[in-house]
């Protein structure tokens, strides 16, 4: 029952990329700006004094030319093979449902404007589809074979005529996949988009002779798409102009604003100017988002993501059942959010004011583990931080404190710590001075026999334990040694290795041929970018755990392929040869270059006997092999 509890908890996100804003600032302007913008398309703004002095500007900046392109209501739709089609309120047409291989969709339109000279058909993005489209194929892309267009008066179906496209025109052509190929009357051949998916796009196509009957024109528009395997227009949009179709500076405008717009401004009623003055605003706004920092992404537990395909976000946390004996096809009584029940002092389910709210619940969650009557998580990080100083944590479970785990060797101890550190608010810095300042971590690695008697592996901490510098922090020393560690707070992580192409999907990653003298690679070592599939190869040899596995402690080993790594890979290597350097700016004499590395590496001076044994050794073999020498020295890499 706690276990589905818990999975209550999270019921309502998924794994998936969340956009956010670093700067504090820009996340505040997108959240104000995305907040006016929903209120001006629900129609909850209405044409002040500055508005349409927005209005205004435009059409001046416009010069009065505001019917170039002009978007026509479907009067009807049609997919030859069964795919939905589903029209929007801004008139554009959403494709679900059925995504048969090929498929035609057929528009009719109608326009009373005379004169129309071209159409331009919008293919635009949509949560629905894959990458956000505009195509249904799984990788956004789609392709328009033909363009096929008639022209009749209106309610004449039976006279309608053939419109020849003489020219087309697009914001983007793939390669090898150009807008003329929609028009080349080929069904092997047709336009594509790809990569420049999740974004929309446009193409414009001009009549041989201008079209227009009296009484108004009806349009039969086919788009044909007949090339690959599910290469359809997820979503699209049509508009036709009187101007030059190919002149594809302009925007397509709803027929009600460019009805509007053809009016004088002193002779347009209240709604009219009010439409005015929302659309323009409309557009203002949308500039604004635009002008923001593109946000970065993060892959997290979220309910806040684009939808892709059939993975969608949950509106509400989704329903968890208590499985009898874990069968899926078995579900009992419905779980309420909660923790664990063993921790008497606190309830085990949580009380929410809104079961539905999924913040609610994580909030609940995160109250119950840093609540100052529950033992469990004090408890916990004491250890932990106990485990770090000492190599072992009082118990030696850092990951379980429970019945299944070690046994407290100071159980006093656990409780006391664990009671200071609330006391003080959960101040880890108080914590680690505590530790540091204490007789108990002060102790030499001193043998004692009466107690190793007593107490051979230590448990009862009558000596200090003599530990090994973990992967990560020796190949931090020996950038520090070398004077090259950059100790640069934050930032993106960096590759420690060359990618190349693999077999499928995942690339593959090469150490061997990655520059160990770049600036990246005297980054701390805690943001290298980890490829879990192949670890680096010198940090795995020195008991680097696996970052696939969950990691409660680190096993510790000797053997002669840590010592082989650390006297041969070219990472120490290169970092002797900058020591030795280092050493070599500071001083002419042999001598002191010595004492110089010997201060860098072990931080002491070498006693009389090792300065003359390793100042001959530099004269022989030169300064850079002392100083791999003493990178492979037990002083540097073991702590007492």
């Amino acid at each position: 029952a706690d276990y589905y509890a818990l999975q209550a908890v999270f019921a309502g996100i998924d794994k998936a990329e969340r956009e956010y804003d670093a700067d504090p600032a820009v996340a505040a302007k997108r959240v104000k700006l995305a907040a006016e913008l929903t209120a001006v398309r629900g129609g909850k703004v209405e044409g002040t004094a500055e508005r349409l002095a927005e209005v205004a500007a435009f059409e001046k900046a416009r010069g009065g030319v505001m019917n170039r392109w002009t978007v026509v209501k479907p009067d009807g739709v049609n997919s030859r093979d069964g795919a939905t089609l589903t029209p929007q309120a801004d008139q554009s047409v959403v494709s679900g449902g059925k995504a048969p291989v090929r498929d035609v969709y057929t528009v009719t339109l109608s326009s009373e404007l005379k004169s129309i000279t071209g159409l331009r058909v919008e293919v635009l993005t949509d949560d629905s589809l894959p990458h956000k489209g505009p195509g249904r194929q799984d990788n956004g892309n789609l392709h328009l074979s033909e363009v096929r267009v008639t022209a009749a008066p209106k309610g004449k179906p039976e006279q309608a005529v053939n419109v020849r496209l003489k020219a087309a025109a697009a914001d983007f052509n793939q390669d090898g996949w150009g807008i003329g190929r929609a028009i080349d009357g080929d069904p092997k051949t047709a336009w594509g988009i790809y990569p420049q998916v999740g974004k929309p796009h446009w193409a414009a196509f001009a009549f041989d002779q201008p079209v227009g009957f009296d009484g108004g024109t009806t349009f039969t528009v086919a788009l044909d798409q007949l090339h690959g395997e599910r290469h359809l227009i997820g979503r699209f949009r049509i508009s036709i102009t009187t101007g030059d179709p190919l002149a594809v500076a302009d925007t397509a405008l709803a027929a009600p604003i460019v009805e509007a717009f053809a009016i004088p401004a002193e002779k347009r009623t209240d709604e009219q100017k009010a439409a005015l003055a929302r659309w323009v605003w409309e557009q203002r706004l949308d500039r604004g988002l635009k002008a923001l920092p593109p946000p970065a992404r993060v892959y997290c537990g979220t309910n806040r993501f684009a939808p892709d395909g059939s993975f969608k976000p949950s509106a509400t946390p989704r329903p968890i059942h208590i499985l009898k004996r874990g069968d899926v096809t078995k579900p009992g009584k419905e779980a309420r959010p909660g923790a664990v029940e063993a921790v008497e002092a606190l309830p085990g389910r949580f009380t929410l004011k809104d079961a539905n709210n999924e913040g609610e619940r994580r909030a609940a969650l995160a109250d119950w583990l840093t609540d100052d009557a529950n033992p469990l998580t004090w408890r916990v990080v004491v250890n932990r931080v106990w485990h770090y100083h000492f190599g072992r944590g009082i118990v030696d479970t850092p990951n379980d404190l429970g019945a299944m785990g070690g046994t407290p060797s100071h159980p006093q101890l656990l409780d006391w710590l664990a009671n200071d550190f609330r006391t003080n608010g959960g101040s880890l810095k108080k914590l680690h001075k505590l530790i540091l300042t204490s007789s108990t971590y002060r102790q030499a690695v001193t043998h004692d026999p009466i107690a190793a008697a007593k107490d051979a592996d230590n448990r009862l901490l009558w000596r200090m334990n003599r530990s090994r510098l973990d992967a990560e922090t020796t190949r931090d020393a020996v950038l520090l040694a070398s004077g090259r560690l950059d100790d640069t707070m934050y930032g993106p992580p960096v590759k420690h290795f060359v990618t190349k192409p693999g077999i499928h999907v995942t690339p593959e990653s090469d150490y061997d041929a990655y520059d160990v003298n770049t600036a990246e690679a005297r980054r701390r070592s805690i943001y290298r970018f980890i490829f879990r599939t192949k670890p680096d190869p010198f940090l795995a040899g020195l008991d680097c755990p696996d970052a696939s596995q969950s990691a409660p402690t680190r096993s510790v080993s000797v053997g002669a392929p840590q010592a082989l790594a650390m006297w041969n890979n070219k990472f120490v290597l290169a970092n002797a040869e900058h020591l030795a350097a280092l050493a070599e700016k500071g001083s002419n004499e042999e001598v002191e270059r010595v004492r110089f590395a010997a201060k860098r590496v072990l931080l002491r001076l070498p006693t009389a006997d090792e300065e003359t044994a390793w100042t001959a050794y530099a004269k022989k073999h030169g300064l850079a092999n002392l100083c791999r020498v003493l990178l492979n020295s037990s002083e540097f890499a073991f702590v007492d």
